[in-house]
């Protein structure tokens, strides 16, 4: 059995050869991942640097298509599922690294008042619970799930507007220019869900205060819309010690569970290079990623490659 997996995911190849023998593992870059080294794979693990599609599958043996994401708009589900392949995603495995982005975001832009989150799953619920504790009035917004109050309200009456809601035909530009002429002055907008869920050229002309970190186009950013955001990041808002750990052992479950291979608990697994958390640190470090970003918004790829894991 042949498993190739993105070399950027943390753990998986030291679990696999530790306890797998019989399961052979190739380690790749995003880039080196095409047609031709995923041919004689039966087990396909990436990242959303990958595109998952007819173009990289068509006439491989992959039987399983892993994502150590929460998102999965890479992949071509209907392609998938019409070929037997079965695909998973990782919901919830970063949840909490993203809502201490959230946090951190709050904290060193100062900001208070109302907020206003689009999108109640497990990102969303965690923010709307931190934003209580820290005083603020929250209004939510997540139609599919029932729950809250309608997107115009949410423009009309917050402070701050945060997105938590998968990329797709429903949610594509949710924010655009009609959305943010509904809302307040000076309203701070905030994303990090996914690139498309923001209409970036309409929030830049907008005047609207922002933090982005997921974008457009990803990595080829917009300068313009760089150079205006009060606080940005490469993509990283998800990235934990704990929320790779979450990945990593779903995608191991997953695989376990399709080829009846004994499970493997990658609790113990250690990470070197962990920075600190806000919680053992003052350092405004959303700021320091910001600068580093902005001097070199080129590097987007490469900052993000090198970013160290944080602890939640």
């Amino acid at each position: 059995m042949k498993i190739v997996c993105d070399a950027y995911i943390p753990f998986l190849l030291e679990a696999v050869q530790s306890a797998w023998p019989q399961v052979d593992i190739y380690p790749l870059k995003p880039e080196e991942i095409d047609a031709s080294s995923v041919q004689d794979a039966d087990i396909l693990v990436v990242r959303t640097r990958t595109k998952v599609d007819e173009s990289l599958l068509r006439g491989s043996k992959v039987r399983l298509v892993c994502t150590a994401t929460i998102g999965f708009d890479h992949i071509d589900t209907a392609y998938c599922e019409a070929r037997g392949i079965r695909w998973t995603s990782c919901p919830g495995c970063n949840a909490q690294a993203v809502c201490d982005y959230i946090e951190e975001s709050l904290i060193e832009l100062k900001a208070a008042g109302t907020i206003g989150i689009v999108g109640v799953g497990h990102v969303g619920s965690l923010v709307a619970q931190m934003a209580r504790r820290k005083g603020f009035r929250v209004l939510l917004n997540d139609p599919p799930k029932g729950i809250g109050v309608s997107l115009n309200e949410i423009a009309r009456n917050s402070d701050i507007i945060t997105f938590h809601v998968p990329l797709d035909q429903t949610t594509y530009h949710m924010c655009d220019e009609a959305f943010l002429s509904k809302c307040k002055p000076g309203a701070l907008i905030i994303n990090a869900a996914r690139g498309g869920v923001v209409d970036e050229k309409a929030l830049l002309h907008s005047g609207h205060p922002f933090v982005l970190d997921t974008w457009e186009n990803e990595p080829d950013i917009d300068l313009d819309v760089l150079s205006h955001a009060r606080l940005a990041s490469m993509h990283i808002a998800g990235y934990s010690v704990e929320g790779k750990r979450n990945a990593s052992q779903m995608c191991l479950d997953e695989i376990a569970k399709q080829f009846d291979l004994p499970k493997i608990d990658i609790s113990g697994y250690r990470y070197a290079g962990i920075t600190r958390s806000r919680k053992k640190s003052n350092e405004p470090w959303l700021a320091a990623i910001t600068a580093q970003l902005k001097a070199n918004p080129t590097a987007f790829e490469s900052l993000r490659k090198s970013y160290p894991l944080r602890g939640e």
